[in-house]
């Protein structure tokens, strides 16, 4: 009798919700208005029909901590209709006795903002838990018990097989030469733990003030989406979650040190005897280690230049507008470097300045991709040039840009291969004329500069002070009618 009431009443209670459900996918309940000291209080994040894909924090709460989460998938099938629900159960453990208010908060759940409101919890004195009848027989005990698991639930802790690693392209660079580095988390093909991120932008920040190095120069690829990716790696398959990735080019020959660092997961039990609708796991964490890793570096061989060029594998792009051209008239001229390296470290070229050709500053302009593992880009100095000088001239002889190469482990130069044929008329003469500042300048320098005392007149001196008095006097005259 016991058996078919209860059963009567769980598919009572299940029809009566499947409305509720329908009209809300996502539903989060808090626990009793009242519980004792010993005593656990519950906050339940549930999605119905889909499935919990992410999720925000749960709200600190005083009076409460927090004793971890736990997970709760449920099926049902009611008249050929198949409902499915899964939960995340997140357990507070009262620290004392009395009246607690859970204030109000937004929880996002599958990117969904959710709204809840607050309520107030009274803790009480701990309430003695009723113990079991030893002399209940097996006949006495509900079936659905059973079939619910709704008995205590032994959980265990399985083996990962997972590293959380920081990996290089490189173990040993020139000054000024970059290399990639990758924190990542792995997860083997034959691993049966499930773990799970959390809270990863918080650890994120950590992680780098403490990872990024004092002495280079960072390129950060702005990983925004953490998929997961294929790989082997001695012959074992590994998914490769990517959290962090930047090229880093050192500044000078210290050596660039990567400290070991941690990453937080969460690690869930699994329950020893799964059930079909009862808690079958139990979230635990785990800290994962990477480790320390350092870089040499070596400093470039001997030039003029070694403190001043950059370093990468470069190669130079050049337009002109023509190559025939007008004394007197200007004509634009691209010098673009691309190639893979620090293309925010690269300066302009070095230009020969003599009366044939007048160089007006470049415009400059960058563009920077980084993509698959390595950082590559274009410079563009955009200058304006006027010829003074009919002749042809190489511009080779104005414009060259010195580099070093990693690869070739050589110093390498880019230079223009336009050879530019001026006609016209000379400008040197009207350059001069242009700058001829006239005949009182020039007579400037056969003028005797010795100081002299200038020449008085007596009669200036009379005449001033006169007019000087007579204007007093005309002012008192008026100061004195007035009054």
């Amino acid at each position: 009798m016991k058996y078919i009431t209860r059963t009567t009443l769980f598919l009572s209670l299940l029809l009566s919700n499947l409305g509720a459900w329908s009209q809300e996918n996502i539903q989060i309940v808090l626990g009793p208005d009242e519980i004792g000291e010993n005593q656990a209080w519950t906050i339940t994040v549930t999605v119905n029909n889909d499935r919990l894909k992410s999720y925000e924090n749960f709200p600190e709460i005083e009076g409460f901590r927090k004793r971890g989460t736990s997970t709760q998938s449920q099926t049902s099938i009611v008249n050929g209709q198949m409902s499915s629900s899964q939960s995340i159960i997140m357990t507070y453990l009262p620290t004392r006795q009395g009246t607690f208010t859970i204030p109000a908060f937004k929880m996002k759940v599958n990117d969904q903002i959710l709204s809840v409101s607050g309520k107030k919890v009274k803790v009480g004195p701990a309430v003695q838990n009723q113990q079991s009848d030893p002399f209940r027989s097996f006949f006495d005990r509900d079936p659905m018990d059973d079939f619910f698991s709704r008995g205590e639930t032994e959980f265990v802790d399985i083996k990962e097989d997972a590293l959380f690693a920081l990996t290089t392209s490189k173990d040993e660079v020139y000054v000024g030469e970059g290399f990639t580095t990758t924190l990542s988390f792995l997860v083997a093909d034959n691993n049966r733990a499930p773990m799970q991120f959390h809270d990863l932008g918080k650890q994120l920040a950590d992680i780098l003030k403490n990872l990024k190095p004092a002495n280079c120069w960072e390129e950060n690829f702005n990983i925004e989406n953490i998929e997961g990716e294929h790989i082997e790696i001695s012959g074992k398959g590994y998914t490769q979650y990517k959290i962090y990735q930047a090229a880093y080019y050192p500044l000078n020959a210290l050596p660039v040190v990567f400290p070991s660092v941690g990453l937080e997961m969460i690690k869930f039990k699994v329950a020893k005897n799964p059930s079909f609708f009862g808690q079958n796991r139990q979230e635990d964490f785990k800290t994962f280690y990477s480790k320390a890793k350092t870089i040499k570096v070596k400093e470039l061989p001997p030039h003029p230049l070694k403190d001043a060029v950059a370093v990468g594998d470069y190669r130079l792009d050049e337009k002109i507008a023509s190559t025939d051209l007008q004394t007197g008239q200007s004509v634009a001229y691209e010098f673009r470097v691309f190639g893979e390296g620090n293309i925010s470290g690269v300066e302009k070229p070095t230009l020969r300045k003599d009366n044939i050709f007048d160089f007006y500053e470049p415009n400059i302009r960058q563009n920077i991709s980084r993509e698959r593992n390595r950082v590559a880009g274009t410079k563009s100095f955009n200058y304006f040039m006027i010829p003074k000088e009919p002749g042809t001239y190489a511009l080779g002889d104005y414009f060259h840009w010195v580099f070093f190469n990693p690869n070739t482990k050589k110093y390498d130069t880019l230079k223009s291969n336009y050879v530019l044929n001026v006609s016209g008329e000379s400008q040197k003469n009207q350059f001069i004329e242009s700058t001829d500042l006239g005949s009182f300048y020039d007579r400037m320098d056969a003028t005797d500069n010795t100081l002299r005392s200038s020449p008085t007149n007596d009669w200036v001196k009379v005449a001033l002070n006169a007019f000087i008095v007579t204007l007093l006097a005309a002012s008192g005259y008026l100061i004195f009618r007035k009054k």
